[in-house]
């Protein structure tokens, strides 16, 4: 018998434990990253069990009748062993169902974890999404990979900055100094795009004590000053950058192609794959075409981030 409830605080060993061997998992999804910011979202993750067996978590937080899976994390989704059916996974999407319409949730928005995330296989939950809940795609977001052993070939100006920061003396190095970084970072997002980073500094460091493995600083500088830099976040299957910025003396420079020459052809290139993250606004319907050119010079190329909804 499938059974669903909602997460408590007296569950994280539980759910941190199923999130550390679930087959589409990453560290997100640990009770440390998801609470930093447990003061913004309405926390409302399910837990389901199978006769006593813990076999499914969804992540998620509540806006008044609606459901999101997660709207506080980059990807969301069902979380499953490898163990998991399709024939299970739609069983518990019908069993989710009924509990959410006992909750008085109407609707529900969800964000699928993508491929390049799956340690095994895992789309039965968007099998489950189109047989049981007649979900509609409502956002497609467009990240840049590569897949590090079968690599395309860079773009010839992307070779060029990296010569020219070798020219000039840049030093390319990993780092713990995010407070270096982090206002070239929030200079570059608010004269670029208005717009602040997703974590203060406060909330990166704190992250990074949390997950000192997974969550790495790499930065240019020049005569000690940061001139850029990118936070990656390491999980089983990929290397994810979650921020790139540089200066505007660093991107006359083109520290960003020395600092990617240094990850993804030295520190990284025995990995699988690499996500430069996504370059579209409004839920995919605006494509930031330079954005995306510069991660395709450096041979990523498109992989989707889709969200999906229904009506519970």
């Amino acid at each position: 018998m499938v059974e669903v409830r909602l997460y408590t605080d007296a569950d994280a060993a539980e759910w941190n434990g199923f999130v550390a061997g679930a087959k589409n998992a990453t560290f997100l999804f640990d009770r440390r990253y998801m609470d930093y910011h447990r003061d913004r979202f309405a926390d409302s993750s399910l837990m389901v069990c199978d006769n006593g067996r813990l076999v499914a978590l969804l992540p998620a937080n509540r806006e008044g009748d609606t459901l999101w899976s997660h709207a506080g994390l980059t990807y969301g989704g069902l979380l499953t062993g490898a163990d998991a059916t399709a024939s299970m996974v739609v069983g518990v999407f019908e069993a989710v169902n009924a509990f959410l319409r006992r909750q008085g949730v109407r609707r529900v928005v969800y964000k699928a974890v993508p491929w390049i995330y799956h340690r095994v296989p895992a789309e039965e939950d968007l099998y489950a999404l189109f047989r049981v809940c007649g979900a509609r795609l409502v956002s497609r977001d467009i990240s840049s990979a590569i897949i590090l052993p079968h690599r395309l070939k860079w773009h010839r100006d992307r070779r060029y900055g990296i010569n020219r920061c070798r020219r000039a003396g840049v030093e390319i190095s990993e780092s713990d100094d995010f407070a270096a970084f982090w206002p070239v970072l929030e200079g570059n997002l608010m004269r670029t795009y208005g717009a602040r980073p997703v974590h203060s500094l406060a909330e990166i460091e704190l992250l990074k004590s949390r997950f000192p493995q997974c969550i790495r600083l790499y930065t240019a500088r020049l005569d000690g000053r940061v001139l850029g830099g990118t936070v990656l976040y390491i999980t089983p299957q990929v290397v994810h950058a979650q921020y790139i910025s540089a200066s505007p003396e660093g991107k006359a420079m083109r520290v960003i192609d020395a600092i990617y020459d240094r990850i993804l052809n030295h520190d990284f290139a025995d990995g699988l794959y690499f996500d430069f993250g996504k370059s579209t606004e409004d839920r995919g319907r605006v494509l930031n075409e330079s954005l995306i050119y510069q991660k395709e010079g450096f041979g990523g190329r498109g992989v989707c981030y889709d969200w999906y909804e229904w009506e519970v």
